[in-house]
């Protein structure tokens, strides 16, 4: 039997697995999937997962669940040796390394968040790219009321209410925006606090916002993140945050109690670094329009790569030697065309070249509020936000998944939104530990007294 392992259980390796176990023959070859995490998130539901419109499970897709004739093993891939058709696996549970076999190959790592020398950037920030980064951003948000509301007004009030955000592509547009709009919801039930304590900055080192998007509707979304009482600082870096104080190249500072870091991606190490196949400048898998790695000329066989970490001719660009933006629009769709052309290569038939024409962005700017682009036509506001909200629901995977979602959305619209943190639950023995050391103590005091 033959085995095809698949490197990443994101967008691109998750839609391969599922389609080939309906396109494999029984007996004809076993699929196994390796990944640190035991789903696939499916990440433009995370903005709404710091905002509370999602639940977080329900932007996490279950690989066990829907990847029944699949092996699943939990842990990272560190190193790719296609010369001996081997891979380096170590496991979650920090155990020794171990090798993995394989006839066939499916490189869908994803990227990494991309970091710089910041100081403070390490202990201060936190990303949005997995489900724990946005159920913890919303849960420091609203401690941070909770803090802030018995306080008097003053600095240690506003470093409370500042929030910072760093990068302005979609994943940092669309989280500061329902972030901006959850603070400003949840000041009806805080009468301690008024509209003026929260201050919020979008930071962006070019000179514009979202660079999907035109130049005239990226503009749009500055002036009404601006309207809603935000900062946007254009052509700005991060320079400092050291102990919570945020310096910018603009010239201002400020201290700021929750920095997310969304400053772009960057090429996953093992395919950067750790690997004996063709990448290119950017450490990018060198791929070819049928998906298999390699070039025309010098093609791998049977090693094929797909998402973030593949540089995929764009074959729909009218731009020569165009590559597809690192999207979910294309990886779910790569990952389809993969599973075809893997069995189509194991049947004997033809594979098919990735071609797909954009259909549009679509951004959620907050409750009732977002921006839809496709070629010259631009539509903004609430029309935009539903058009994002039933293109997502009809794009995360499995029945299940879209009922549990659009039972949430419901919920919302009839009850408002859930204020409760559960920021402790990122610290469970704490409460344990602490009531064990008190009873300890008062134990100790009252055998002292007896003894006295």
């Amino acid at each position: 039997m033959r085995e095809i392992v698949i490197v990443g259980g994101g967008y691109a390796g998750f839609y391969t697995a599922w389609g080939l176990e309906k396109k494999l023959r029984a007996g004809e070859a076993r699929v196994t999937v390796v990944d640190p995490r035991p789903y696939m998130t499916y990440q433009p539901f995370l903005p709404e997962v710091t905002a509370g419109s999602v639940e977080a499970r329900h932007a996490a897709v279950s690989l066990r669940r829907h990847l029944r004739r699949t092996r699943l093993i939990a842990g990272s891939v560190t190193e790719i040796r296609h010369a001996d058709r081997r891979l380096t696996v170590r496991p979650v549970n920090g155990a020794g390394e171990h090798e993995l076999r394989y006839d066939v190959l499916v490189v869908t790592a994803g990227a990494v968040t991309r970091t710089f020398p910041v100081p403070g950037l390490a202990q201060q920030a936190i990303g949005l790219k997995h489900v724990e980064e946005a159920v913890a951003i919303r849960d420091r948000l609203m401690t941070a009321f909770d803090q802030a509301s018995s306080l008097p007004p003053g600095p240690e009030r506003r470093k409370l209410l500042t929030v910072t955000f760093v990068g302005g592509g979609f994943s940092g547009v669309e989280g500061f925006g329902e972030l901006l709009s959850l603070a400003t919801a949840m000041l009806t039930s805080y009468p301690e606090l008024s509209r003026d304590d929260l201050s919020f900055h979008l930071v962006e080192a070019r000179g514009r916002i979202l660079p999907e998007v035109g130049d005239e509707p990226g503009a749009w979304v500055v002036r009404s993140l601006e309207r809603r009482g935000a900062r946007v600082h254009l052509n700005t870096q991060l320079l400092s945050a050291a102990d919570g104080h945020v310096v910018l190249s603009d010239g201002e500072e400020f201290d700021s109690s929750l920095l997310v870091w969304t400053a772009g991606n960057a090429s996953n190490p093992v395919v950067h670094n750790h690997t004996d196949l063709p990448v290119d400048e950017r450490g990018l898998l060198m791929v070819r329009p049928d998906l298999r790695v390699g070039t025309d000329s010098e093609p791998v066989p049977d090693v094929w790569a797909a998402g973030d970490d593949a540089a995929v001719p764009d074959l729909a660009s009218p731009v020569p030697g165009a590559h597809t933006v690192p999207n979910a629009q294309h990886a779910v769709r790569q990952g389809r065309l993969l599973a075809k052309n893997i069995a189509a290569v194991l049947h004997g038939g033809r594979v098919r070249a990735y071609r797909h024409s954009s259909l549009g962005v679509v951004a959620t700017l907050g409750l009732g509020r977002g921006i839809f682009q496709y070629k010259r036509i631009v539509i903004k506001g609430f029309p935009a936000w539903l058009m994002h909200r039933g293109y997502h629901v009809l794009a995360v995977p499995s029945w299940e998944r879209k009922i549990r979602v659009l039972t949430v959305w419901l919920t919302a619209a009839l009850f408002g939104r859930d204020l409760v943190s559960l920021a402790a639950v990122q610290h469970p023995r704490d409460a344990f530990v602490t009531n064990g050391d008190a009873q300890r103590a008062g134990e100790s005091r009252t055998g002292s007294r007896t003894g006295a």
